[in-house]
C-alpha cells in the first residue's frame, strides 16, 4: 500500500475525531496522563477500529436506560449532529486516556458542569438527572464493557487478570466525574450491568436513536468507501451487544455472515494500524 494511501487513512481519521472547524487537533501524549502510561486502558482506547465498534456498541447499549436517554432526547441536538456527539465522546476519553492531568481534570470538569444543568422528566413521570451517581455508573459500564469486548474481538486477547485491570484503570475516571458504584474487576462490572436490566426499556426514541446511530452515512473517501466502513462497523457494533439487548432493540445479529463480518472488520482494523504504524512521508 502506497504511502499516498496512508496520508488519506490518516487524515481522514484525524477529520474524524477532531473537529476541524473548531481548531482541534489530535490528543498528544502526555508524560504525566491521568490513566498510566503502559496500562491495558492506554492499549485498548488506541486502536480506532475497535474504539468505533466499542462506540457504537455502547450507545447502543446506553440509550436503553430511560434516564441516560432522557438526557440525549431531551437535551442535545443529536439528530443533526450524531457524529459529533461521538466525536465528543471520543475526545473525552482520548484526553483523560492520553493528555495530562490538568487537561484530563478540566475536560472532567466540563462535562460534570454540563451534566449538573441536564434533567427532566421520563415519559412514565420518574425524574432524571444527568449527575445521577447511579446512573452514571450505568453509562461507565455500559461503554466500558463495549469498549473492552470490541478490543478483545478485533484487538486481540486479554487475560481474566488485563481485564480486571482495564476496569481499574478506568475507574478513577468514572469516580472524578461523580458515578458511584464504580466496578474494578470484570465480574463487577457484568454483576453491575445485569442489576440494571430490571430498569431498561424500549420505546420509539429509542428506535429513532438507534436509526441514526446505524445509518450515518459519510461521503465516500479517496481510497476508501466510507459508507462500506461504517456499515461494517454499525454490523459489528450490533453483533457486540449482548444477545438480551439485541433483541430490546428488535435488530439481529449476523448470522451465518458474523465470520465475514468479523473478518472484514479485522482487516478495517489492519489497515488502519498500518497507516498509523508510522509518518507517512510527504
Amino acid at each position: 500500500m502506497s504511502d499516498a494511501l496512508r496520508r488519506t487513512l490518516v487524515g481522514e481519521v484525524r477529520a474524524l475525531f477532531n473537529d476541524q472547524a473548531k481548531g482541534e487537533k489530535p490528543v498528544q501524549r502526555a508524560e504525566d496522563p491521568f490513566i498510566p502510561a503502559g496500562s491495558v486502558a492506554a492499549r485498548v482506547h488506541g486502536d480506532v477500529t475497535t474504539m468505533m465498534v466499542g462506540g457504537v456498541a455502547a450507545l447502543l447499549l446506553q440509550m436503553l436506560h430511560p434516564g441516560a436517554l432522557g438526557g440525549v432526547w431531551d437535551h442535545s441536538d443529536f439528530r443533526r449532529d450524531m457524529r459529533g456527539r461521538l466525536r465528543r465522546t471520543a475526545r473525552f476519553i482520548a484526553i483523560t486516556t492520553y493528555g495530562s492531568k490538568p487537561a484530563a481534570q478540566a475536560a472532567i470538569a466540563h462535562v460534570r458542569g454540563i451534566h449538573a444543568k441536564v434533567g427532566g422528566v421520563q415519559p412514565g413521570g420518574t425524574p432524571y438527572r444527568a449527575d445521577d451517581p447511579r446512573l452514571l455508573a450505568w453509562v461507565h459500564v455500559a461503554g466500558s464493557l463495549c469498549f473492552l469486548d470490541a478490543w478483545r474481538r478485533f484487538g486481540g486477547p486479554l487475560t481474566i487478570a488485563e481485564q480486571d485491570a482495564y476496569f481499574a484503570d478506568v475507574a478513577p475516571v468514572a469516580e472524578a466525574l461523580g458515578a458511584d458504584p464504580v466496578p474494578r474487576t470484570r465480574r463487577a462490572a457484568e454483576a453491575l450491568l445485569t442489576s440494571f436490566r430490571p430498569e431498561l426499556n424500549v420505546d420509539h426514541r429509542v428506535r429513532e436513536v438507534a436509526r441514526l446511530v446505524l445509518q450515518q452515512r459519510g461521503e465516500t473517501l479517496r481510497d476508501v468507501p466510507a459508507q462500506t466502513v461504517q456499515g461494517l462497523i454499525g454490523r459489528a457494533a450490533v453483533d457486540l451487544l449482548p444477545g438480551w439487548a439485541r433483541t430490546m432493540h428488535g435488530l439481529s445479529g449476523s448470522g451465518l455472515a458474523r465470520p465475514a463480518v468479523d473478518a472484514l472488520t479485522l482487516g478495517v482494523a489492519g489497515t488502519l494500524r498500518w497507516a498509523f504504524s508510522a509518518p507517512a512521508r510527504a
